[in-house]
């Protein structure tokens, strides 16, 4: 968790740390990964999944353009395997669901499917739960309830064997975890080592998805978790609709009031950074029960959340529209933007009325949301000093959807938005005045090439830090010479920390900087910010600032 760390095994890893303290001039944003984008079966087949319907998916994704706007990952979720295992505990696979596809292969090998999803240039996912049973025996599916689908007691073993079938992807499930009262942090900091020990025998990644539905808040521990990164963790609970015995797979609904549900629990900004994400659950995009207007803005929310966008519908069955709504570039350029960063609430100026905020890489841009969750039509205004950009300064906006350019304005933007709908914009200005901090325990700013060492128990601290909005985006200059990313802990006002992954600013002493969101005091230059090293090495930290 991420204020487990001993004291002894935070001192020893502190000893041989030092941070060097400069002012670099205009260091580079440092791109972070983005977060996935993809198809995953559960929502449109539940627990009915198998190699046709998989094979169908992928081609459609490969054909129909979502592979070229950047949908990547075929994602099978449960219903995959009917928990069986022989002698040694390997899992068994039903031959008839999972034949082989080419000349050559085996009956019930998982790689058969692999190898097809790799041989249209997308990637393959696998799914998994933390405890002995999977959801099918906790819930009513369209298939079959299939004891003994979970992983508990075989985690080395069942992700070894998912990276030897070329799986790139693996999301773990929480039903059998949930209904064994087991504690997400500790069996999910298992299975990350579970893992981390994979990728070390065989050198194939494999992307970690957290799906507890947001129960003993995992944002407070998952990024980080087991000493490897957890790329991903859901917020909420199960977007669609429950199913009702005897439907149909066409028969799954999803509802808008869902879909903003979803959105709400997925906000948690601090944690979303450096790589690491919220997942407010599988897109319903194409699926029955959402209009044109509530797809575009169901889209809309989850591109300006900065989350995975993961397809739940049949794609086979997309209508034009649908498929124009997932691969518009503009939109998918807001969730896919290399900061990392989710969205903030910054205005609400009346009930319903909400004006939410991503910072984006270019210099003075955002990308702004106006939604209304009201029955009727409103007025929504976005004043540019609650963007963090220059007030009374010309910005540029322009319609993310239509591409249309609708004018410079000198302090705000205003549009009225029908009922139950958004309007997603692209705002381009000049960044406002921003506030460089120097660590307490020098009290000034350090000369060039200036060095602080820390020893046993210390830990590097700036203080008197002031912040214009409740929620602040911190820049952090450092360095890292690594190929691979190097980790530190942040906390502010000794509120519980995050775990940051800085990665590779190259050689030759080159910065960069890094951006995360942070809740903080307002109303005076009250704010700590403690960081702490909890790898050997970790970053080189010099300076941070605020708007």
């Amino acid at each position: 968790m991420a204020n487990s760390i001993k004291p002894a095994a935070l001192a020893a890893l502190l000893l041989c740390c030092a941070f060097t303290l400069a002012v670099q001039a205009q260091a580079a944003a440092i791109p972070v990964p983005p977060p996935p984008m993809g198809w995953s079966s559960w929502n449109s087949f539940s627990n009915t999944v198998d190699s046709q319907v998989v094979m169908n998916q992928a081609k459609a994704v490969a054909a129909n353009g979502m592979q070229k706007a950047g949908y990547q990952y075929i994602n099978i979720d449960e219903g995959w395997w009917l928990g069986q295992r022989d002698a040694e505990g390997n899992i068994v696979v039903d031959a008839k669901a999972w034949p082989p596809i080419a000349e050559g292969e085996q009956p019930g090998d998982m790689g058969n499917i692999v190898r097809y999803i790799h041989g249209l240039g997308l990637k393959a996912g696998i799914y998994t739960d933390a405890g002995a049973d999977g959801c099918s025996t906790v819930g009513p599916d369209l298939g079959p309830s299939y004891p003994r689908t979970g992983s508990e007691g075989h985690y080395e073993q069942d992700f070894l064997q998912f990276a030897k079938w070329g799986f790139d992807y693996v999301k773990v499930d929480w039903c059998g975890g949930d209904k064994e009262n087991l504690d997400p942090a500790i069996q999910y900091a298992e299975i990350a080592r579970a893992i981390a020990h994979t990728e070390a025998i065989t050198g194939h990644r494999l992307y970690f998805s957290i799906c507890n539905w947001g129960k003993h808040s995992p944002w407070t521990w998952a990024p980080n978790i087991g000493g490897v990164t957890a790329d991903v963790w859901r917020t909420g609970g199960d977007i669609v609709a429950p199913i009702v015995a005897g439907t149909k797979n066409a028969d799954r609904k999803a509802s808008f009031k869902e879909v903003l549900r979803e959105f709400d629990q997925a906000q948690h900004p601090e944690a979303q950074h450096s790589g690491f994400y919220n997942d407010p659950d599988m897109m319903v995009v194409g699926m029955p029960g959402l209009t044109n207007q509530e797809s575009r803005a169901h889209m809309s929310l989850w591109a300006i959340s900065g989350g995975p966008l993961l397809v739940g519908a049949d794609l086979t069955r997309l209508s034009a529209t649908d498929l124009a709504t997932l691969t518009n570039p503009d939109v998918l350029r807001i969730d896919q933007d290399s900061l990392g960063l989710q969205c903030v609430k910054v205005a609400e100026p009346a009930a319903g009325l909400e004006v939410w905020a991503k910072p984006l890489t270019t210099i003075g841009e955002r990308a702004v949301l106006l939604l209304n969750r009201s029955a009727s039509p409103g007025a929504i205004s976005v004043a540019w000093r609650d963007l963090g950009l220059s007030d009374g300064s010309s910005v540029t906006v322009r319609d993310a959807w239509t591409g249309k350019d609708l004018g410079e304005f000198a302090s705000a933007y205003s549009a009225t938005v029908p009922a139950g709908d958004a309007v997603l914009l692209f705002a381009l200005g000049s960044e406002g005045a921003t506030t460089a901090y120097f660590p307490e325990q020098l009290k000034a700013a350090p000369a060039s090439g200036q060095t602080l060492a820390l020893g046993r128990d210390k830990q590097l601290t700036f203080a008197h830090v002031a912040s214009r909005f409740p929620i602040a985006r911190i820049r952090i200059t450092y360095t890292n010479p690594d190929k691979t990313a190097r980790f530190a802990e942040l906390r502010v006002n000794g509120r519980i920390a995050t775990r940051i992954a800085f990665p590779q600013t190259g050689g030759d002493g080159a910065t960069g900087t890094l951006s995360i969101e942070s809740p903080m005091e307002t109303g005076g230059a009250k704010n700590i910010l403690a960081f702490s090293v909890s790898g050997d090495p970790g970053p080189v930290l010099q300076s941070i600032s605020l708007q």
